[in-house]
C-alpha cells in the first residue's frame, strides 16, 4: 500500500502564513472536557475549580480560546478519523469508526492527510501516541493480513511483532510511537516506526487476562487481549511524552520546521495515576484518579511546552490544544460540584452540546493576539489550516469539511465562518445539524442508511437543551426543514465549509 500523500498532487502555494513556516505541536488529549480546564470553569462559569490546570491555563491566557470549539464526534474513533482526513465521518466506509486494532484503514489512497498536508511542505512530521483507526498486521508465515477478532488470546494467529500497513507513516509522518489502542486495550502494545517496542528488556507479547497482568486495573471494558507483558498503564504518560521531547530536542533548530501531533491517552480509563510525574504528586492529589489524571494531563503539557522553550523554539510554535470529545463523567468528583462539561448539558457520547463541546486554544506568540473567539471552530479544520499555513494546496474533493482557520488566527484576509455544523455523537449513532439558532438530532444507525428525527432545541433560548421541540406543532416547519437541510447536506457529498 502507497502512503497517501504520494497519490495527492500537492501543490506548493505562495500564501503569506507559509512564508513564515513555523514548527507547530498538535495535542489531542481524550476525554478531556472543558470542565476539565480551570481557566474555564473560573472565567466561563464563575466557579472554583475543583482542580487547577496551570500550563493549559497559560496557554488559553497567551493564544486565543475558542467559546464554540468542537470536537468532530462525541467518541474516539470516529473523530481520530475526522481529524486525520478533515472530512466528516459519513464519507467513511465506516461512518461509526474503526474500532478493531485489526480493522482495514478508512484512509484512502490518493487523499491528503492532516500529516501530508504538512510533510509535502518539507516539515519532519511525527506522531505520538494513541492511534485507534485500525492497521494491517500479517498472519504468521504469511503475507495475508489479518482482519479477525480484536480481543482473545491471538497467539499464534496474528504477527504483532510488525504494523505492516495502516498506521501513522501511511497517513504522512516521518516517525511514529504509536499506543495502538491507547490505554484502554484490547490490544496492550506500543510500536515505534511500525516494529513492537519491548516495555522493557524482558517483555515479550502475550495473552492479557487478569491473571496474566501486572496490573489488573489495566483491564478495562474493552476487555483482555494481546500484549506487552510489562505493561504498565501508570508508566504510559511518562514514556509517550519523554518520546514527544525526544522529537523536539531531534528537530529542533534544523533546516527544516517539525510538526508533532501528539495524541494522549489522558484522561480515558483506566485511571492509573502514578505516584508522581516530573516530581508533582500525582496519585492522591485530588478527590478521585480521574481528577489525578487531570492533574497528569496538565503536566504531560507542561512537559512538551517546556521542550520547546529549552530549544528557543516556543515562540517560533503554533501550538493547538483540544480533545477528541466531551468531558468524562464521574460521580464521585460530581457529588463535590464537578462538571465534565463546563456547564453544558451532556458528556462523552452524548449528542447534546456537552459531548462534543470541548477545549479549543490556538497559540503562537506574537502572531495570535490573545483573546477570546466565538466562532465555531472543530478539530477536523487543522487539515486546512495547516496547510494552509505551511502552503500546500488540498485539491478539490478532498478535506471537504475541514475550515481554514488562518485568517481568524492571525487577523490577516477575509475569515468566512462555517454557516451550519454537522457533527455526529456517539455509541447510539445519533447525527447533528446545527443551523442558528436551531440544533437537530437525528437518529441513524452505524451505517448511516436509516435516519429518523429525534430532538429539536433553540441553542439560543435553551442552550442547556432542555426543552425538546421535536413534537411541538409551533416549530413542525422547522422541524421538517432542519431534516430535510440534513439529508440534503450529506447526500450531494459536497463540502459543508467555505473555502477561505
Amino acid at each position: 500500500m502507497k502512503p497517501l500523500f504520494l497519490g495527492a498532487l500537492l501543490l506548493i502555494v505562495s500564501t503569506a502564513f507559509a512564508a513564515e513556516r513555523p514548527n507547530i505541536v498538535f495535542i489531542m488529549a481524550d476525554d478531556f472536557g472543558l470542565g476539565d480546564v480551570s481557566h474555564h470553569v473560573r472565567e466561563f462559569q464563575g466557579k472554583k475549580p475543583l482542580v487547577e490546570t496551570p500550563n493549559v491555563d497559560a496557554l488559553a491566557k497567551q493564544g486565543m480560546w475558542f467559546t464554540d470549539g468542537h470536537s468532530a464526534t462525541a467518541l474516539c474513533a470516529p473523530t481520530r478519523y475526522a481529524v486525520m482526513s478533515g472530512n466528516n465521518n459519513y464519507r467513511s466506509y465506516a461512518p461509526a469508526g474503526v474500532w478493531s486494532s485489526f480493522g482495514q484503514t478508512a484512509f484512502k489512497e490518493g487523499e491528503v492527510t492532516l500529516g501530508s498536508v504538512v510533510q509535502d511542505a518539507g516539515y519532519t512530521t511525527g506522531f505520538v501516541g494513541k492511534w485507534h483507526l485500525g492497521g494491517d498486521f500479517y498472519i504468521p508465515d504469511t503475507k495475508e493480513i489479518y482482519r479477525g477478532k480484536k480481543n482473545g488470546n491471538l497467539t499464534g494467529k496474528v504477527d504483532l511483532t510488525r504494523m505492516i500497513d495502516g498506521g501513522p507513516k501511511y497517513c504522512g509522518f516521518d516517525y511514529d510511537f504509536t499506543a495502538h489502542c491507547g490505554i484502554q486495550g484490547p490490544m496492550y502494545i506500543l510500536y515505534e516506526n511500525q516494529e513492537w517496542y519491548p516495555w522493557a528488556k524482558d517483555s515479550e507479547i502475550i495473552y492479557l487476562d487478569d491473571n496474566s497482568i501486572k496490573n489488573p486495573k489495566d483491564l478495562t471494558s474493552k476487555g483482555d487481549g494481546m500484549g506487552d507483558s510489562n505493561w504498565d498503564a501508570r508508566e504510559l504518560g511518562d514514556i509517550l511524552t519523554s518520546k514527544a521531547v525526544e522529537f523536539i530536542d531531534r528537530n529542533a533548530n534544523q533546516k527544516d520546521p517539525f510538526f508533532l501531533y501528539y495524541c494522549s491517552p489522558t484522561v480515558h480509563i483506566p485511571h492509573c495515576p502514578p505516584a508522581e510525574f516530573d516530581g508533582v504528586k500525582i496519585a492522591g492529589s485530588t478527590p478521585t484518579d480521574h481528577l489525578d489524571m487531570v492533574v497528569q494531563l496538565d503536566l504531560e503539557v507542561k512537559r512538551i511546552v517546556d521542550a520547546l522553550k529549552a530549544n528557543g523554539e516556543f515562540e517560533n510554535t503554533l501550538f493547538v490544544l483540544t480533545s477528541d470529545n466531551g468531558g468524562l463523567r464521574d460521580p464521585e468528583a460530581q457529588k463535590l460540584g464537578y462538571d465534565p462539561s463546563g456547564g453544558w448539558n451532556g458528556s462523552k457520547s452524548s449528542p447534546l452540546e456537552g459531548g462534543h463541546r470541548v477545549p479549543f486554544i490556538a497559540v503562537w506568540p506574537g502572531k495570535i493576539s490573545p483573546g477570546v473567539s466565538d466562532e465555531i471552530a472543530v478539530n477536523q479544520d487543522m487539515v486546512a489550516t495547516f496547510a494552509a499555513l505551511v502552503g500546500t494546496d488540498i485539491p478539490e474533493g478532498q478535506a471537504q469539511d475541514s475550515l481554514n482557520l488562518m485568517p481568524l488566527l492571525l487577523g490577516k484576509g477575509t475569515f468566512q465562518g462555517r454557516e451550519y455544523l454537522i457533527n455526529q455523537a456517539g455509541a447510539k449513532q445519533e447525527v447533528m445539524l446545527r443551523k442558528a439558532p436551531w440544533k437537530i438530532i437525528i437518529q441513524s444507525n452505524n451505517k448511516r442508511t436509516k435516519f429518523e428525527p429525534m430532538a429539536l432545541y433553540n441553542l439560543e433560548s435553551d442552550p442547556g437543551e432542555k426543552k425538546n421541540q421535536i413534537k411541538n406543532p409551533e416549530f413542525k416547519e422547522v422541524a421538517e426543514r432542519m431534516f430535510s437541510e440534513y439529508m440534503s447536506i450529506i447526500e450531494s457529498k459536497l463540502p459543508t465549509v467555505p473555502r477561505n
